[in-house]
């Protein structure tokens, strides 16, 4: 005898209420709704349209989700969109120039083949980009490398590439900066 399943109609959409956000995102100032229990990192990718932000764990362990959040590295998917209203968020989409002209940190991630899948890269970028502007002189110590790199999981590479295209960035962005 076959078994009966009692099914409500779907909703077209949530019932949450929506309350309206408002972030700088990559210098652009945009406002959307978005419900109080919606992450920060799905804000970013479905309301935004900016996928370069992975979600890998959703619990803030992989780092895949790294953006700067007002200057600091963050974990988008731990924070809810309505907590970052008002802030200025920076994502791998806006660390390359304009004009499509790699990052000093993209350049040395690509030189030092820092990465093979790829879907970790974007919150390394973003953890070393955070890291090397607040920190002017920086350790390169293997040590000091791989504690600020610690947040970040690969499956990949096993880090010793990506510990190579950490002082290689410094040294693009000392030059850049002569």
């Amino acid at each position: 005898m076959a078994k009966t399943v009692l099914k409500k109609p779907i909703p077209a959409a949530s019932s949450d209420p929506k309350v309206p956000v408002t972030l700088t995102v990559n210098g652009e100032t945009v406002t959307r709704e978005a419900s109080p229990r919606m992450l920060l990192s799905d804000f970013i990718r479905h309301e935004l349209g900016l996928t370069g932000t992975h979600v890998g764990c959703e619990h803030g362990v992989c780092g895949c989700c790294t953006v700067t959040i007002d200057g600091r590295a963050g974990r988008s998917c731990l924070a809810f969109a309505v907590q970052a209203d008002g802030a200025e968020i920076r994502t791998i989409e806006g660390v390359a120039d304009e004009d499509g002209t790699l990052h000093p940190i993209q350049q040395a991630m690509m030189e030092c083949h820092g990465l093979q899948c790829g879907y970790c890269t974007p919150g390394f970028v973003m953890s070393m980009l955070s890291y090397l502007e607040e920190t002017p002189e920086p350790d390169l110590s293997e040590k000091a490398i791989r504690e600020v790199l610690s947040g970040n999981l690969c499956r990949c590479t096993g880090y010793a590439n990506i510990v190579k295209a950490f002082r290689r960035s410094v040294e693009l962005m000392n030059a850049a900066a002569d």
